[in-house]
């Protein structure tokens, strides 16, 4: 099995320290890969690369720019089966959504390459006669992209499409638990043929590589896709220097069902959002609120649906919901299980960790719904990041935005009535920054994706995420 290397400068290379590191299919517990394990001192060597480069690569024009994305965004599209069973592969996602997720960063490259050619400046009536007013928006540098494990191809393209196409080169520091869907991906940045040091690829220690992301002067941009507790301490870091940061950090999405909702449209959105990629997605459901006059309907049509979901190995296309990524996530989610069910839950469906026959040697928790449940439970107080749905009753409008605002986290919420005055009300009344209304899968391309509060700072998607790369520069000139 061939080790698989970081790329820097245009070339492919190992760890300065020759470290390596094992990667497992979390379905089966098999060795799928093994990659170049670097730390800080490989991170300088990729910044060194990126600063060299952005100097050519930011005054290209726009249109050159495009160039590069277009090709990247026709191997992508060329590479999507492959690039898919790597995501399912490395991660357990089920063929399906991988090659969805998959699809999604092509098309992240080709709405890029667009936006390249729409970085306008302005002109400014002055008020002084003999001057006049420029506004330029210029590259804001080298930046140093991170990216997690659950969307180990999107979350990457969704960074460093917008930052090549606004003229700054990149670093990316992907997941330790999906790096061969990163080398694959790079692999197509060589073959597309940016020029050396735009894009940059290092793996390895993540407490060691960022800091020397935070450290260095010749990094003027973090964007980062995590938990809060890490997005918290870049944050801190980034202060150093005042670099510039983006955060797209954890979430606690309420969704509401309304007693008017069409409750099998509900119970199919409610589906897609909780588990798709086993829940562990920051926008997934992790408080379900169901109307009084409702629940026990809603509850049984979810819970058919439910046991109708295959589990499985992803690679399997008949499989719904796969595995969680590692022993440590199952614990977590089995922790806040039991906890319920200390606390007073019932378990109408699911409930314990699969581990029987196939399920063996993976990380597999069954899909689970708990009723009965009370907002000083666990799955009512922290992010749970796996398949299981706590349901919760209400019975007024006033009192379940209350309810789903309660929360430091601010990123997606779900809301589903067939009354449109009061979608109207609730989604301005919610504190996200994303609201899905009869929608439960709500990721565009050309859409703002990001948080409020602890969720996070800035935005990815549309014409919104140029910005963040982007600095604006006033020019006065004096006739």
């Amino acid at each position: 099995m061939d080790v698989g290397k970081m790329y820097m400068g245009g070339e492919w290379v190992e760890a300065v320290h020759g470290d390596t590191w094992k990667v497992y299919n979390p379905a089966t517990g098999d060795l799928v890969g093994e990659v170049a394990f670097g730390d800080g001192d490989d991170a300088k060597r990729a910044i060194d690369a990126a600063a060299q480069a952005f100097p050519g690569w930011s005054s290209a024009t726009a249109r050159e720019r495009a160039k590069y994305l277009l090709k990247l965004h026709d191997l992508v599209r060329a590479h999507r089966d492959e690039l898919a069973e790597l995501v399912s592969l490395e991660m357990g996602k089920p063929l399906r959504e991988a090659k969805g997720e998959v699809l999604g960063a092509a098309d992240n490259f080709l709405w890029y390459a667009e936006e390249a050619k729409r970085v306008y400046g302005e002109t400014i009536p002055s008020s002084v006669p003999n001057k006049r007013i420029l506004v330029m928006r210029q590259p804001v540098g080298v930046v140093a992209a991170i990216t997690p494990w659950n969307f180990p191809v999107n979350m990457v393209a969704r960074k460093v499409a917008p930052a090549l196409a606004s003229g700054c080169t990149v670093i990316l520091k992907p997941a330790e638990s999906t790096p061969l869907s990163a080398i694959r991906l790079f692999e197509l940045i060589a073959e597309a043929g940016f020029p050396p040091g735009v894009a940059n690829l290092v793996l390895g220690k993540p407490d060691s590589i960022g800091e020397a992301f935070i450290n260095s002067e010749k990094v003027r941009k973090i964007a980062f896709t995590g938990s809060t507790r890490v997005g918290k301490l870049l944050m801190e870091g980034a202060a150093k220097t005042v670099k510039r940061i983006s955060l797209e950090l954890g979430g606690h999405a309420p969704t509401v069902v309304f007693a008017d909702a069409d409750l099998d449209a509900a119970v199919a959105g409610v589906f897609e959002s909780k588990y798709r990629a086993s829940g562990q997605q920051c926008i997934c459901t992790n408080r379900l609120f169901v109307h009084e006059d409702v629940h026990d309907a809603f509850v049984e049509k979810l819970k058919a649906r439910v046991a109708a979901a295959k589990v499985g190995d992803g690679r399997d296309k008949s499989v719904e919901i796969g595995p969680l990524v590692n022993e440590r996530a199952v614990e977590k989610v089995m922790r806040h299980i039991d906890d319920a069910r200390s606390k007073g839950a019932s378990v109408v469906h699911g409930g314990s960790r699969l581990t029987e026959g196939e399920y063996a040697k993976g990380f597999f928790v069954a899909p689970t719904i708990l009723t009965n449940v009370q907002a000083n439970m666990l799955v009512c107080q922290e992010e749970t990041f796996g398949p299981v749905l706590p349901v919760l009753t209400f019975s007024d409008e006033e009192e379940v935005v209350r309810m789903a605002n309660d929360t430091p986290y601010g990123l997606a919420a779900y809301i589903f009535t067939q009354n449109l005055s009061r979608a109207m009300r609730v989604a301005e009344a919610l504190e996200y920054g994303i609201v899905g209304v009869n929608d439960g899968e709500v990721t565009q391309t050309q859409a703002p994706f990001g948080g409020m509060k602890e969720s996070g700072i800035g935005r990815e998607g549309g014409h919104y995420a140029m910005d963040e790369f982007l600095e604006v520069k006033f020019v006065s000139l004096g006739l």
